[in-house]
């Protein structure tokens, strides 16, 4: 399958490109983002075209790689859908309800399979815990501390400027919610508190009567850094395996999930652009509530 990377940033370089050109019966074709002079340097190293127009993209691929700022991605994804192209995108997959709206409207109206990058689901052993504790409903709740450093001295995001607007809240809930809502179902009720820094609280109602609670934050002092999920209930507590020690491998993993969906069809993959929209949807009414307070 023929993609074409939308970005060129750390994660489109050091991820997405070395990801698709090393996928099975996946074809980096061309690279399209913002900086000319990054563009071309992407394509260089993989061997793919620089493209200075986005349509023009669009008309040599079959699929589009989105590692940009989710309030770009969600424009041009947009676009790719109404065009045909197959889409794997970043979380989240929009800013506001009404650009994944329109975005879901799309891959609705075309038929193109859409699969959203939310890291931990694509880790063999994150599946295979999430497939051992769904096999029962004894579970009573969720905790999970996620708290990054993630602009200080040396990060590869420190001057990501959506980041510093939206916080962990966007930035690091998503991957918190691609488990807690498998395991205990969509969220009918959300309660968020402000902390220090860039904190976020947030107190979870899901429609199964289940509860998670989450801190998240971008500003944690570097000491106190930590990447811990955990549900517990009747068989006691069960931790998430770690999920990002290789994102390229994970990412191969989304890729060639991508392409079967479109070799095969009639399948929605688990993480397609309808649940990144359920995703936006758990942030929106949070942000709602903290720019209320």
């Amino acid at each position: 399958m023929r993609f074409g990377l939308v970005g060129t940033g750390h994660w489109a370089r050091a991820t997405h490109a070395p990801a698709i050109a090393g996928t099975d019966g996946a074809e980096l074709v061309g690279v399209w983002g913002r900086r000319p002079e990054a563009v071309s340097a992407v394509a260089d190293e993989h061997g793919a075209r620089a493209y200075d127009d986005f349509d023009a993209l669009l008309g040599d691929v079959d699929a589009v790689a989105f590692s940009v700022p989710p309030d770009v991605q969600a424009p041009l994804a947009t676009r790719a859908a109404r065009a045909g192209k197959h889409l794997l995108l970043d979380k989240p997959i929009a800013l506001s309800r009404e650009d994944s709206d329109a975005l879901v409207d799309a891959v609705s109206a075309t038929g193109v399979a859409s699969v959203v990058f939310l890291t931990s689901r694509f880790v063999p052993a994150v599946r295979d815990w999430l497939a051992d504790v769904t096999t029962t409903s004894d579970w009573d709740g969720a905790t999970a501390h996620w708290l990054g450093a993630t602009f200080a001295e040396g990060s590869p995001y420190a001057d990501s400027q959506w980041r510093h607007d939206k916080g962990g809240l966007w930035d690091l809930t998503p991957h918190i919610l691609s488990i807690v809502m498998v395991v205990f179902g969509p969220v009918d009720r959300v309660t968020a508190e402000r902390g220090q820094r860039d904190t976020t609280n947030l107190l979870l109602h899901h429609t199964s009567g289940a509860t998670s609670v989450l801190t998240v934050s971008l500003e944690a002092p570097p000491a106190a850094t930590v990447q811990d999920l955990a549900i517990w209930g009747a068989r006691g507590r069960s931790w998430m395996p770690a999920g990002f020690d290789d994102p390229p491998a994970a990412l191969r993993v989304a890729l060639s999930e991508l392409m079967a969906i479109v070799e095969y069809g009639a399948v929605e993959h688990p993480c397609n652009v309808r649940f990144g929209r359920d995703i936006v949807e758990v942030l929106a009414a949070a942000d709602e509530q903290l720019q209320g307070r």
